[in-house]
């Protein structure tokens, strides 16, 4: 998981230095692979990852901007095993040891 992060954080990173924010929530790590169509379409977008990877359990990663855990920039995180929103979730602001 960690390592997915750390990957994901640097393309939001370069995401954000290209078109001057970060993705939406609505547009979603999608906008890493895919052209947002919601506003705010991005100035210089470009694809950043040929695909998105899973989880360790076979899930999507889930990306929330603003952030409501990692309230100073973006919640970037997996369920975990039980795949639900829950307090053993794996995320940028606390990951597996």
């Amino acid at each position: 998981v960690e390592g997915d992060l750390k990957t994901i954080s640097i393309q939001l990173k370069t995401y954000e230095m290209s078109n001057y924010a970060p993705p939406t929530t609505e547009q979603g790590l999608e906008a890493l692979v895919e052209m947002p169509t919601a506003a705010p379409e991005p100035r210089r977008w470009k694809k950043l990852l040929e695909e998105l990877p899973l989880d360790p359990w076979g899930n999507p990663y889930q990306y929330r901007s603003p952030g409501a855990k990692n309230t100073s920039g973006y919640d970037l995180f997996s369920f975990g095993p039980d795949g639900v929103e829950s307090d053993d979730d794996l995320g940028n602001w606390k990951t597996a040891k």
